[in-house]
């Protein structure tokens, strides 16, 4: 550097070496573009003295060319402009190089020279390549969860939520702007119980817990079921500064749920029947012998000419409650599957419309409408037809009767080829079954009929039944409005048995 006359030798001296001392390699430009010093760092770095640079332009020794830059581009006219530092990043090779212009000002505020440093930034640049890379790996991580996940400052302010957060609460203060505060994602009070919860080291660790269960509200204010992990995020010195939960919706589990406890009632409910099952069809055969010989000898005194009629009369009675007990028995033993089976492909349509006609006792639905929806296509079982029909008409009685004599009876077939199953609905318009007597229904000699009227084999006979051809039979829907029962069948596929066509009826 030059020097100054208006600068004692000792200031020069400690001036010169402040400027070698850099840890940067550094050079002095003057505003004609002219390189005037540089500092010990920079000769090291690059190899050169000072007669490779001093005097010479600063775009023929860092740019190798013999005409100045665009002036527009230039960083020393920049800062000559604006007297102000400039800087930009450049990478050079396999180092990131931080450029950095600064303005050295003369007594009257002007720029007298420019000192232009070259800091290696290649580490700095490393590091922070790797904590986008960490951050994008993490954005993807929580965005691609399939846990709805939400993070909120520590004044409950919502931050993130990610696609699964926003489908499950359905808004987000990035949408509508509905949701922006954790207290609308909970019912009353229930944020500041988790909050506490999660303040408590004896529950979950500080700053940490688990919900198997509990409930969130959406944007529409329904309550859904979640599972639930929540945590608090401390900073370098222990405070709190946010919070993140992750929840799971408990939809499908719930689902599951019921639809096993539905299935180990069905299990129950058939292993019952079958225990009810073997003790009808042993009591059934017990009594069978003793009412045989009861209407046998009852049939043959009836026949004498020589009793009075009040004897006559008594022996009537006789017969007609022996013929009563031996019809009871003929159920019990249909109930306990003891009775022949003949089973045949048949269209499960025909099957209704023989059961419609077989129906003897038409005054019973004078006042009641039958409406068919039978779907038109074809809908194979393998069954027994007058055991099927014996089951339609109980169901259509047992709905007049609920009907009170006056209504409208509904019957749907439909078919769910997916799962190759055959549907029946019956369905009529009564005052509906108790809930307490739902787990009933299927009993045997249950009924809510005065006593004498019934003798509560119906719904038994028509479970065993349909058990016996590995189907299912359950109450669909019952009310004030009416009972809808639902029989589930196999499809009969002739393509799985090699047959082209099979229409034995």
């Amino acid at each position: 550097m030059t020097s100054d006359s208006r600068f004692e030798p000792e200031e020069l001296f400690w001036r010169a070496r402040i400027f070698d001392s850099l840890s940067y390699p550094s050079v002095v430009i003057a505003p004609d573009k002219r390189l005037v010093g540089a500092n010990k760092k920079f000769y090291d770095t690059y190899k050169l003295s000072s007669e490779d640079i001093i005097g010479k332009k600063c775009f023929q020794s860092f740019l190798y060319k013999d005409t100045p830059c665009d002036s527009k581009d230039c960083s020393i006219s920049k800062v000559l402009e604006n007297k102000a530092m400039h800087t930009y990043t450049v990478k050079h090779q396999y180092k990131w190089e931080e450029r950095v212009f600064s303005p050295i000002f003369d007594d009257e505020g002007q720029v007298a020279f420019v000192i232009f440093s070259i800091r290696d930034i290649t580490r700095t640049k490393s590091l922070e390549n790797q904590l986008i890379g960490v951050k994008e790996f993490i954005s993807r991580v929580i965005y691609s969860s399939a846990s709805a996940i939400v993070a909120a400052d520590r004044a409950g302010n919502i931050e993130l939520m990610n696609s699964v957060a926003k489908e499950l609460f359905g808004d987000y203060n990035g949408g509508e702007g509905k949701i922006k505060h954790t207290e609308q994602l909970y019912p009353p009070g229930k944020a500041k119980e988790i909050m506490k919860m999660l303040r408590n080291e004896k529950i979950g660790g500080k700053g940490k817990l688990l919900i198997p269960r509990t409930t969130i509200v959406n944007a529409r204010g329904q309550e859904i079921e979640v599972e639930m992990s929540a945590a608090i995020i401390y900073d370098d010195t222990g405070e709190e500064s946010a919070t993140m939960a992750i929840y799971n919706d408990l939809k499908d589990k719930i689902k599951v749920e019921r639809e096993l406890k539905f299935t180990q009632k069905q299990l129950a409910q058939s292993e019952k029947m079958a225990s009810l099952g073997q003790l009808a069809a042993g009591v059934a055969h017990e009594i069978n012998n003793p009412l045989t010989g009861v209407l046998f000898y009852a049939s043959l005194l009836l026949e004498r000419q020589d009793l009075d009629e009040g004897a006559q009369e008594d022996l009537r009675y006789i017969v007609e409650d022996a013929n009563r007990c031996k019809n009871i028995v003929k159920s019990l033993l249909v109930y306990s599957r003891s009775a022949d089976s003949n089973k045949n492909i048949i269209q499960i349509n025909e099957i209704v419309e023989q059961s419609l006609k077989l129906v003897r006792d038409q005054k019973k639905f004078r006042n009641i409408q039958i409406i068919r929806y039978l779907a038109d296509e074809m809908m194979l079982i393998n069954a027994d037809t007058n055991k099927l029909n014996q089951v339609v008409i109980n169901l259509i009685i047992n709905a007049a009767d609920a009907m009170k004599g006056s209504g409208k009876i509904t019957l749907n077939t439909y078919k769910d080829k997916l799962h190759k199953k055959v549907f029946l609905e019956v369905k009529d318009t009564g005052e509906g079954i108790l809930r307490e007597n739902l787990s009933k229904i299927f009993d045997p000699f249950f009924t809510t009929k005065e006593v004498g009227k019934s003798t509560g084999l119906g719904l038994s006979i028509v479970y065993g039944i349909i058990e016996e051809h590995g189907g299912k039979i359950s109450v669909k829907k019952t009310g004030v409005k009416g009972t809808s029962f639902i029989l589930e069948f196999p499809l009969f596929i002739p393509e799985e048995e090699g047959l082209a066509l099979c229409r034995p009826f």
